[in-house]
């Protein structure tokens, strides 16, 4: 077994590991840092890749910027124990039941599955950020643009939920 073999088996237990930690644990702020451990751990992923640019893109973006929001919304919506809902045990066996199914079909469907395309050696670098940089802003450019008035109209969004309102007397 190769080192990058054995790395590639640890970081796949860690990433599987936390995402069912992040969804198993009761208390939210652990979901959080569960789910940071597990962004981590992907970033890792795209460094077993030689995708460096993604991982660090990943770790600013995901690991920092949209986990941030994510204590804050948490923070914001106040969750306490004795407000939670809780499920009765035949919901929760349901969902176990759903999970397994659609688990063992991905399984059977990525087990048969045959490559659609075939890999060519002879395609560009998009790990230089100038070649990144040209095809972001040249060909995607209209998405890009969508993507962040998107965010824009999220925060926005979120701003205006937050505000309390006055009350008129």
């Amino acid at each position: 077994m190769s080192p990058i073999l054995i790395l590639f088996y640890i970081l796949s237990a860690i990433t599987l590991a936390t995402a069912f930690l992040t969804i198993f644990s009761r208390n939210p702020i652990h979901s959080a840092i569960y789910l940071v451990i597990c962004f981590f751990s992907i970033a890792g992923h795209y460094l077993l890749f030689n995708a460096q640019f993604l991982a660090v893109v990943h770790i600013i973006v995901y690991s920092g910027a949209i986990m941030v929001l994510f204590l804050f919304t948490i923070m914001l919506m106040n969750l306490n124990k004795e407000n939670e809902v809780h499920k009765p045990r035949i919901t929760r066996l349901g969902a176990v039941v759903v999970i397994c199914l659609m688990c063992l079909t991905f399984i059977a469907i990525f087990t048969n599955s045959k490559t659609i395309v075939a890999y060519d050696t002879d395609v560009k670098d998009f790990q230089s950020i100038k070649t990144l940089g040209k095809v972001l802003l040249n060909e995607f450019m209209v998405p890009f643009e969508f993507a962040s008035v998107l965010l824009l109209v999220a925060m926005i969004g979120a701003v205006l939920l937050s505000k309390k309102e006055k009350l008129e007397k």
